[in-house]
Formats: C-alpha cells, sequence, structure tokens
C-alpha cells in the first residue's frame, strides 16, 4: 500500500505545483471576495394593489404569479448561500493546500541537507575505516 502510494507521489509534478500554489491560493481569495461581497438581490417591489381590485382573475394570476416569484427568490438566496459556503470551502482548500506545498518543499530541502550529511558521513567512515586498516 505505502508502496503505490509512494509511486503516485513520484509522478506528480510537485515543481509545478509548488509554482502554482499562490496562484490557486490568489484565485481562492478573489473568489470567495467577489462572491462573500455581493449583496443579496433586493426584494421585488410589491405589485399594486389598484391591479387586484380591478378583476378578479388577474387578482388571481397575480397572487400566483406573486408567490413563484417569491419561490424562485427563495431558490435564489438557497443557491446563493450554497455557493457562499462552497466558495468558502474552496478558499479554505486553497489555504491549505498552499501550507502543504510549503511544507513538502520545507521536507525536500531537509531531505537534501539530510542526503547530502549521510553522504559526508559515510565517505568520513569508509575514510576512517582505510586508515585504521591501513
Amino acid at each position: 500500500m505505502a508502496t503505490g502510494l509512494f509511486s503516485v507521489l513520484r509522478l506528480v509534478p510537485w515543481g509545478e505545483v509548488i509554482r502554482n500554489a499562490p496562484k490557486v491560493a490568489e484565485g481562492a481569495k478573489d473568489l470567495w471576495g467577489k462572491v462573500s461581497g455581493r449583496p443579496a438581490a433586493p426584494p421585488p417591489p410589491p405589485v399594486d394593489d389598484k391591479v387586484q381590485g380591478q378583476l378578479q382573475a388577474e387578482a388571481h394570476a397575480i397572487a400566483k404569479l406573486r408567490s413563484e416569484l417569491q419561490a424562485i427568490g427563495t431558490a435564489v438566496a438557497e443557491l446563493q448561500a450554497q455557493m457562499l459556503a462552497a466558495t468558502e470551502l474552496i478558499n479554505d482548500l486553497a489555504d491549505q493546500n498552499a501550507q502543504l506545498v510549503q511544507g513538502v518543499e520545507t521536507l525536500r530541502r531537509r531531505l537534501a541537507w539530510l542526503a547530502g550529511a549521510a553522504v559526508l558521513l559515510g565517505g568520513a567512515a569508509v575514510a576512517a575505516l582505510l586508515l585504521l586498516r591501513g
């Protein structure tokens, strides 16, 4: 299982991921700013009461249109709330991605340093063994 994970991780172009992480985070912040700062649509103006008094058929049609418009307004408000929640999630994921990439980069540097130190220590050990035998 771990070998499969490591082989998958080797296939990831980490250089591109690291280069693009700030762009992803900035894009998510821009999207969050656009969506969260957008005011909700103003409520529709009320229908004039004179129209309802003229004809009963028109009153019924207006009431039906009003209820449909209210249902549409409710649906739009729900969609805006869902979109806001989704953008917040995207923003959080982009921040986490940027932190993850930064952590991976730090670990890569430490691993390179440790590999160099291991090579130097190995060379010193071999040199010491050769000196002791010779």
